[in-house]
């Protein structure tokens, strides 16, 4: 992730919405594609104020009205009520938020938005294809925040029953439960399931491997992957899964697995081999923009995967040392067997294979 600067020479990051030097206004501009401040037009739009932009802009409807996006898009003129309920590229991808009349889910909303946009950017940086609806893309993607739905009871009346949300994807849907907004609740779940790290962003890093899976690979690519990740069709997904559940991972599975998780069945392989490979790529673009290493990468993807492993590996030395003499976990804790870096291999070249020319 890059930093920006605002017009007054602040530094810039990509969740702000507001410079806290100069107070002007800030968001993150479609048109010339950075953060930077913007100004009343006075007449109820904006302009940027990169001097090589000046474009005429609106704010994203969901940064106007609720202010979980920091987003803004051109002024095509269109009537101000149209104009003003306009959505970003990235808002309109979201086609259910949490319900907004139940407290503090403005605020897991906000944090969902957020570790979406960080995903989408990753997207685009690196050039992997993905569109919506809309556009007529061949799996269009969006997105769901739902939660559990509890059974009411009023008197001796029962009223509805319980809904469990399960956070995942299905046919370019990801559905995220908006539990794993909530910091407490979702460190529950990291303990239970004996995870080193759980956050919001690895669910979306994680849940758009398996949207790239069907899009790149199903029907295309599957005798390559199986011959990497193994035999998706037998057993089946659903006989995996029981099995898993019932007896747990694999034995010794870090010799072969990122995770104990990706042990129940190739495409959950698949999935966490991505997200981790996500991972990788946001760091790295991260650390050289920060100059944490020496001789940064424009273009990370362009990389030989080997070239990249070693430079995330040499970051890990130096942020896990750092974070141990804080007393905290590892802030990069994976290591990668030879069976794992097989698989990262495969994804590079897929990931290769497909990309778009870079924003």
């Amino acid at each position: 992730m890059k930093t920006f600067h605002c017009i007054c020479g602040n530094k810039l990051f990509f969740e702000n919405s507001l410079c806290v030097c100069c107070n002007r206004e800030v968001a993150w501009c479609e048109v010339c594609e950075g953060m930077h401040a913007i100004e009343p037009d006075g007449h109820g739009g904006y302009v940027c104020t990169n001097p090589e932009c000046r474009s005429a802009v609106v704010k994203c409807y969901n940064y106007s009205a609720f202010n979980v996006c920091n987003r803004v898009i051109a002024n095509k003129g269109q009537g101000q009520t149209q104009q003003a309920q306009s959505l970003c590229r990235y808002c309109q991808l979201t086609e259910t938020i949490p319900d907004l009349s139940v407290d503090h889910n403005m605020t897991k909303w906000y944090k969902l938005e957020v570790a979406k946009r960080r995903l989408l950017y990753l997207l685009d940086s690196i050039g992997l294809p993905y569109g919506s609806k809309r556009e007529n893309f061949e799996l269009p993607l969006s997105f769901d925040f739902k939660e559990d739905v509890q059974p009411t009871t009023l008197g001796w009346l029962k009223i509805g029953n319980e809904e469990k949300v399960y956070t995942g994807h299905a046919d370019g849907k990801i559905t995220i439960n908006v539990r794993e907004a909530d910091s407490v609740e979702r460190e529950k779940l990291r303990v239970e399931m004996n995870e080193t790290h759980r956050t919001l962003i690895g669910h979306f890093r994680h849940e758009i491997g398996h949207y790239y899976w069907q899009l790149l690979v199903q029907n295309k690519d599957e005798e390559a992957f199986k011959a990497i990740f193994g035999d998706h069709e037998n057993p089946s997904y659903s006989d995996a899964m029981n099995q898993y559940y019932q007896n747990g991972p694999k034995a010794y599975w870090a010799n072969s697995y990122i995770s104990a998780y990706a042990t129940m069945h190739p495409w959950e392989d698949f999935a966490e081999t991505w997200g981790t490979y996500l991972d990788m790529i946001a760091v790295l673009d991260t650390a050289d923009n920060a100059d944490l290493l020496e001789l940064p990468q424009e273009d990370l993807v362009a990389n030989q995967l080997d070239t990249m492993l070693q430079r995330y590996a040499d970051l890990s030395l130096k942020v896990n040392e750092v974070n141990r003499s804080l007393g905290l976990p590892d802030l990069l804790p994976e290591t990668f067997s030879k069976p794992v870096v097989q698989k990262l291999h495969y994804i590079h070249r897929l990931v290769s294979r497909n990309r778009r020319k870079p924003a």
